[in-house]
């Protein structure tokens, strides 16, 4: 980037980081609003599973599970043709997905096209990264990464009540009608947001003299140099613990607050945003942080080790009042290091694999996690003891921080 890149601050400059926050906001919608029609009888009559919690949880892990098969293996597309373009037309595929789904009444045709559609969304960090990694400067790469990972906060934030309003108001078809009529903002959001924005694949380019010309051979070539880079892996092992933190949290925690720390289901209602909010504080702050100080790595790993501390304080706590501000705590603090993660990448990564790094990175690191709230089920279940879940949630955030020891010095 040239100096004439550096000037580029105003508002207009930051709307391309905007439109990809609100496609991250519309992903996180289909992502989590299925979990609100766990408990729905309809739903569940439809499908013909009645409470079959298990069945239940497979339309969220085969989600899951597809989407970080999808991102780490179709996510380097973005090194190859335009990522505006694929952007564009994987968020259509999303609508269409979730139009269909509010016509299926079929647990096989539901469970197929949740797993289609985390085909679908699993290259969208790749793709957003990538188009940050050239959009903006190194210096504004933590700020532009943070608008679009802000994303993740705002859709708990909105997706559960606007699910649950629109189910408590009409029916379950509805729900799924109602996240297709908002792609559509989406969509008007890249056409308008993204139409001066000067894009393009990977090997063209060549022209700004920015990286060499590539083809597919190229690519692998670069990909061998990429995956031999063991700063790299040390990063997408600190994601598993990052996204696991994130599962844990989205998953479990509202009803670690109801069975095991007595909060009655109007008090998590008033509460339940304030985690959610501390954590989209932290990544503000996190984000104008990291780009004033340039430390990326002791910013990521000291904000997950917090993180993983508060888990436990919280886990400690009996008052309501305590309770909910260890977890606030610890939210803001998982954003606070969050919010320099993609900079951190891009510092250790190249730009002719920006795409396949972001897609290894974020795929990874969802595949794994997706086991998490299992996992964290499993030890409830066989302990009777909700602490022990919470607290390897916890742990799993502590010694996850530590892998990123090796580069404090560097990065």
């Amino acid at each position: 980037m040239g100096s004439e890149d550096e000037t580029k601050t105003g508002l207009k400059h930051w709307i391309p980081a905007f439109v990809l926050m609100v496609c991250v906001v519309l992903a996180f919608f289909d992502k989590i609003s299925i979990a609100v029609l766990f408990s729905d009888p309809h739903f569940q009559s439809s499908m013909g599973i009645g409470e079959d919690k298990a069945k239940l949880g497979w339309l969220m892990t085969s989600f899951l599970l597809a989407y970080g098969f999808s991102s780490i293996f179709l996510s380097f597309l973005g090194d190859i043709f335009n990522p505006k373009k694929l952007l564009f037309w994987s968020v259509t595929s999303w609508g269409l997905l979730m139009l269909c789904m509010g016509f299926t009444e079929h647990y096989g045709g539901m469970l197929l096209l949740r797993i289609l559609l985390g085909l679908a969304e699993g290259p969208l960090f790749a793709l957003a990264y990538t188009i940050v990694k050239q959009t903006y400067t190194d210096r504004q790469q933590a700020r532009a990464s943070t608008m679009f990972l802000l994303g993740t906060p705002i859709g708990a934030f909105l997706g559960f009540p606007i699910t649950a309003y629109v189910l408590a108001n009409y029916d379950w078809h509805t729900t799924f009608f109602v996240m297709a009529v908002l792609t559509l903002i989406a969509l008007i959001a890249i056409v308008v947001g993204l139409r001066n924005l000067e894009l393009k694949k990977t090997r063209d380019l060549q022209r700004s003299g920015e990286i060499k010309q590539i083809d597919f051979q190229d690519h692998l070539k670069n990909t061998k140099v990429l995956l031999s880079n063991h700063a790299f892996w040390l990063i997408c092992i600190f994601n598993i613990a990052l996204m696991t933190y994130l599962w844990g949290l989205n998953s479990w925690v509202p009803s670690y607050l109801m069975q095991d720390k007595g909060f009655n289901l109007k008090e998590f209602g008033i509460y339940s945003s304030f985690p959610f909010m501390a954590m989209l504080i932290g990544e503000v702050v996190g984000a104008v942080f990291s780009d004033k100080m340039g430390r990326r790595a002791i910013q990521v790993s000291g904000g997950l080790l917090i993180a993983g501390i508060f888990m436990y304080v919280m886990v400690l706590m009996t008052d309501p009042v305590l309770i909910i501000l260890s977890m606030s705590f610890s939210a803001m603090a998982w954003g606070f290091g969050v919010a320099a993660v993609f900079a951190l990448l891009s510092r250790v990564t190249t730009a002719d694999v920006g795409a396949t790094a972001g897609g290894i990175f974020n795929g990874l690191g969802n595949f794994a996690s997706a086991i998490a709230p299992v996992l964290i089920g499993y030890i409830v279940m066989q302990t009777s003891n909700f602490n022990l879940g919470i607290t390897f949630l916890a742990a799993v955030a502590v010694v996850g921080s530590f892998f990123l020891i090796p580069l404090l010095k560097r990065y």
